[in-house]
């Protein structure tokens, strides 16, 4: 399948961990957009932000991630909040971003795992406008982007990677990478969320989004038997097959589990 173009949408909010923490406060289900847009003007909550910014960030930059699909993103995040640790909240947002913005999880995957596997200290933001110029090159934008714009882009995703703490924080040009590493608890709920989504055995183990996390499926595998150690999960492996008994049969019966601990 052809993925989607690239698009210059994460200059609507980059990572804006904080503004989706609010907007989720916020949102009920069944809520779209404009009640949600109309309930955060209301709320006194971004008093710094005008109210086209905020039209923007709640258009362009929350419902692309978490009300697609029925909201369903929506829906977990805002089940499972009261018991995420803010490091878990982070890396189910930027799982959700690379959903919705393919050009960082590609830059994620192909270039900052890639400076990482090679023993890299940092990525610059010249690194980043390279990988924009090489996909312009190779048409995976909608149409050919003006330097302006590739450098931006460039500057977009090294900030996101920040937001999200791959990179070093900061307004800097050249950041730091930083130790990465997937949460358990995150873990559980990617993985029991493609099981929800519909994803067999053996896709679960294989999906794209763990690479997002520098994982390649042997490393889901023990990333799975460490949760089956929790009860979260019985897993079975011979040769390249998979199965696995998923211990919980929804997402309040996921919830109430790792509220257990």
């Amino acid at each position: 399948m052809k993925s989607s173009p690239y698009t210059t949408q994460l200059q609507a909010g980059l990572g804006m961990v904080e503004e989706t923490r609010s907007l989720l406060e916020l949102w009920q289900p069944g809520m779209e957009v404009p009640a949600l847009n109309q309930a955060a003007l209301q709320s006194g909550r971004f008093p710094s932000m005008s109210a086209r910014r905020l039209r923007n960030l709640v258009t362009e930059c929350f419902a692309p991630r978490f009300l697609c699909d029925s909201a369903k993103p929506a829906m977990l995040l805002k089940t499972l909040f009261p018991l995420l640790s803010a490091r878990e909240f982070e890396q189910l947002l930027f799982t959700y971003t690379c959903r919705a913005n393919t050009i960082l999880a590609d830059f994620v995957r192909e270039a900052y795992w890639g400076a990482y596997a090679a023993g890299r200290q940092t990525i610059s933001n010249d690194d980043a406008k390279e990988f924009v110029i090489s996909a312009n090159r190779d048409g995976k934008t909608a149409r050919p982007w003006s330097a302006s714009t590739i450098r931006r882009v460039a500057s977009y995703l090294t900030g996101s990677c920040a937001d999200f703490g791959l990179l070093e924080r900061g307004p800097k040009r050249v950041r730091k990478i930083l130790h990465y590493r997937i949460e358990p608890r995150t873990a559980a709920i990617l993985a029991y969320d493609l099981h929800f989504a519909g994803s067999g055995d053996n896709a679960v183990t294989a999906d794209p989004l763990w690479a997002l996390f520098g994982m390649e499926r042997a490393d889901v595998l023990d990333e799975l038997r460490r949760l089956a150690l929790k009860g979260l999960v019985i897993v079975q492996t011979a040769g390249e097959v998979t199965r696995i008994a998923w211990q919980c049969k929804d997402l309040e019966e996921l919830r109430h589990v790792l509220a257990q601990g």
